[in-house]
């Protein structure tokens, strides 16, 4: 067996080569290359056959089959492999929602609707992880009172002058700004924003000061997707 298996990592090579269009192979063309693999697999069942001769031939053949079934695998998994790893980001964004996945080929930010109903979006603001509210109805990105300590900010020094609207009713905020945020792949420095005053907002909002700074963002029944 070990003839087959080695004639199948030479059939698996010469498969990507192909698929990666990388030009000439061992002096020959994509073309030449593709017809070569036949070869290579009837010359297995011939060097197969002259040195086992003490196996039957259904056992090289089924055993010649399992290779070729492993080799198959290994190539349709090379081939789709940008899929393969889109669809793997999504199960885990569904999995764990709030996660910034990041699609590699097209650079857009996915994330999966919460349980609750909203899309909880794991921020970085100066470098430390602040969970946020997608919320288009917020004019700025505001930071609760505890998020901005976390944040670095200097709140002792801040003046909550501004009247805002929160769930939990009625408050004040002050005015800043946010050296750097972060969402997934997106990076926005300088950003305005508000901090409000403590025990008035459970989490923070990711709001339109952040969101008007994209090309685009589209929301479906269950996720959302962010376009640098």
């Amino acid at each position: 067996m070990l003839f087959v298996a080695f004639a199948i990592l030479i059939v698996v090579g010469l498969a990507v080569a192909i698929s990666a269009d990388a030009g000439a192979v061992f002096g020959l063309t994509q073309t030449q290359t593709a017809s070569a693999i036949p070869l290579v697999v009837i010359g297995t069942l011939v060097a197969s056959a002259v040195v086992g001769r003490r196996h039957k031939l259904g056992e090289i053949l089924s055993g010649f089959v399992i290779w070729i079934a492993i080799g198959g695998i290994l190539v349709l998994g090379y081939t789709y492999r940008g899929d393969i790893e889109r669809m793997g980001q999504r199960v885990f964004g569904a999995l764990q929602p709030g996660a910034a996945i990041v699609d590699p080929q097209t650079g857009n930010v996915h994330i999966s609707r919460s349980f609750g109903g909203s899309f909880s979006i794991d921020t970085t603001i100066n470098g430390t992880e602040v969970p946020m509210i997608f919320d288009t109805g917020a004019s700025a990105v505001v930071l609760s009172h505890a998020d901005a300590v976390s944040a670095g900010i200097d709140t002792k020094s801040l003046r909550y002058t501004i009247p805002v609207q929160t769930a939990n009713g009625t408050g004040t905020a002050a005015s800043i700004r946010i050296d750097q945020i972060e969402v997934g792949n997106i990076v926005r420095r300088n950003i305005r924003a508000f901090v409000v005053e403590d025990n008035a907002l459970e989490t923070s909002l990711l709001g339109m000061t952040f969101l008007e700074t994209l090309s685009r963002y589209t929301v479906s029944q269950d996720s959302l997707e962010l376009h640098d």
